[in-house]
């Protein structure tokens, strides 16, 4: 409940005329159908994108059959075949890799994190030597990240190691998201969908109206439903 002061120093807008006031906004269908395929084509739902492109008439701006090719690169790096989803990358588009040595790069450590999650010592230490080793002499930032991964190695629990996170899944999804979203750079596509971006600028307008009025909002973003103000 809000100050007698303060609420008067509001603007009340009534739920009727809130949804007069919506229903004023024109938005074309093929606007809304286009951020729907956006959505579909940038998260890689392919047979929802296939669907949706046959019902609504809705072409995608890439060839579906890349999502395809992505979303196979994407799900091997989780899995932590990250030799498999580089000879993928390559097979896909070799430019990729070859013009983004800091992905690459990340791609590497990620196959060094893996031998040491499967408890391959000596080729984990071979591997940081001969593959990683170089680049960090490069490149101070990768030499940091690279000392990090191999103080995995110091530790038999891994839970005590200041850096163990490296071994959480939270990093294979951060690697394989990096390299979801080289893919669409290069097929000249967003790396991330608009739908999301737009509700978050609509959960920041209403952060903005709350201070000078009293509204209908939208709080539950799955229903889209409004709720009356409270004054």
């Amino acid at each position: 409940m809000c100050e007698s002061g303060e609420a008067t120093s509001k603007k009340v807008i009534t739920r009727d005329d809130w949804e007069k006031r919506l229903n004023d906004v024109k938005i074309r269908k093929e606007e809304t159908n286009r951020l729907v395929m956006n959505f579909l084509v940038t998260e890689g739902y392919v047979e929802a994108a296939e669907k949706f492109k046959t019902e609504s008439g809705t072409d995608p701006d890439i060839d579906l059959a890349t999502i395809t090719d992505r979303m196979a690169i994407k799900k091997a790096v989780q899995s932590g075949n990250v030799e498999d989803a580089i000879e993928k990358v390559n097979d896909l588009n070799p430019e990729i890799l070859d013009t983004n040595p800091q992905l690459f790069f990340h791609l590497q450590q990620q196959r060094l994190i893996e031998l040491i999650r499967n408890g391959k010592v000596e080729e984990a230490l071979e591997f940081a030597q001969e593959e990683l080793a170089p680049r960090g002499e490069e490149n101070q930032t990768f030499l940091e990240d690279l000392e990090k991964t191999v103080a995995l190695l110091a530790f038999e629990d891994v839970s005590k190691c200041p850096v163990g996170e490296l071994l959480d899944v939270s990093q294979r999804l951060k690697t394989a998201s990096e390299i979801n979203a080289a893919i669409l750079t290069s097929q000249s596509h967003e790396k991330d969908p608009k739908l999301p971006s737009l509700l978050k600028m609509m959960i920041w307008a209403q952060d903005q109206l709350d201070e000078k009025a009293f509204y209908p909002h939208i709080t539950n973003l799955s229903t889209a439903s409004l709720e009356n103000p409270t004054v």
